[in-house]
């Protein structure tokens, strides 16, 4: 488990939640506030958050719709006991069990309406690792991300609905790992700047779905062609659901 000096106090949705994180490891940024923001749930629906980490995309969720049933499933035991310190300091109620996706406990295998999850971007092998343990396997492809969709697939009830953020570059792989019983696929790039490849996209699907699949505009997520000067320089849109804990100007589907 953590040491108190081993982690910092941060804030999200403009210091409604406050949530402890780990000063070396794995830290939540703005993308598991983007999942949250994307996810169509509504007050008494069920979700599972696959990998939930300390926590932060269930609690942001928890912060936008009231009377969630929250669970959230984390194979690394200090984090699962930060994710349980962070609901409780933030008065959400948030069931979390450790245990690994491949191999689901007992407690989870039942349907929710709504599966999310923000898999690791990097794949197995090549590259730098982390210095860090824990960064490292947040980050890097330890179950190939195949499972992680068939996990999800299999924990949705019938119309129920996938939400994940993950690297552009893994599109491919998901798509290919979203067989017949998945459809209505709708893909959001998230853009930095204009002018810049996508480097990451949000992938909703529902289960049984049968809408045409659908590629949405890019999403612009900071203003100007490059970062200049101090401070933030997000668009009005991306600055509300990172400060306001607000949606998206649109649904996925």
């Amino acid at each position: 488990m953590f040491a108190p000096d081993e982690l910092t106090d941060d804030g999200f949705l403009g210091g409604r939640l406050r949530v402890l994180q780990p000063r070396r490891g794995y830290r939540a940024a703005t993308d598991p506030v983007f999942l949250a923001a994307a996810v169509p749930a509504r007050p008494g629906q069920s979700v599972l958050e696959l990998g939930c980490g300390a926590g932060v995309a269930s609690l942001c969720l928890a912060a936008r719709v009231p009377g969630l049933r929250l669970a959230g499933l984390e194979v690394q035991p200090a984090y699962a006991e930060l994710a349980r310190v962070n609901a409780a300091r933030n008065g959400v109620s948030l069931e979390v069990v450790e245990g690994d996706l491949a191999a689901m406990p007992p407690v989870l295998r039942r349907s929710f309406d709504h599966v999310i999850a923000n898999p690791p971007y990097y794949p197995a092998g090549g590259g730098t690792g982390a210095t860090d343990p824990g960064r490292e396997r947040a980050m890097r492809e330890d179950t190939p991300l195949g499972l992680w969709i068939e996990a999800a697939v299999r924990r949705l009830a019938p119309r129920g609905i996938l939400s994940l953020i993950f690297g552009a570059d893994r599109l491919p792989d998901a798509l290919s790992a979203l067989d017949a019983r998945m459809g209505s696929i709708a893909v959001l790039p998230l853009q930095a700047r204009e002018g810049r490849s996508a480097k990451r996209v949000i992938l909703q699907s529902r289960k049984g779905g049968r809408a045409p699949f659908r590629l949405l505009p890019p999403f612009l997520l900071h203003e100007g062609a490059c970062h200049e000067g101090d401070g933030e320089s997000f668009t009005p849109a991306a600055a509300h659901i990172l400060r306001n804990g607000g949606d998206f100007p649109f649904r996925l589907i």
